[in-house]
């Protein structure tokens, strides 16, 4: 399943730094969210735009998870001339990811 079928997503820019951020539609689903969406796996997923770390932050009390993609918008808003330099489309990509279904494991 796709990690949509769960959440919904945000995101934010400052400069070349890109928040997206992951909210579980229930908060029962927010442990799977842990599990399956990595700092690790978002790098993977945006290696080609996101040229530094990715950082998780955890909300719990949120059912939420916020990632900051470093150097991930060419050099930011006003420095690009990248077609979406402030990055909105990208919670879109993030949940197009595809995840185990919470239901069966797979």
């Amino acid at each position: 399943m796709k990690l949509r079928d769960i959440a919904h997503s945000r995101t934010g820019d400052k400069g070349d730094l890109c928040n997206i951020s992951v909210i579980a539609y229930r908060p029962e689903d927010y442990a799977l969210l842990c599990e399956v969406v990595t700092a690790a796996r978002v790098k993977a997923h945006f290696a080609d735009i996101v040229q530094g770390e990715v950082l998780r932050y955890d909300l719990p009390g949120l059912a939420a998870l916020n990632f900051v993609l470093k150097d991930a918008l060419g050099g930011g808003v006003t420095r690009s001339l990248r077609l979406d330099a402030h990055g909105k489309s990208l919670s879109s990509r993030l949940l197009d990811l595809e995840i185990p279904s919470p239901d069966d494991g797979s």
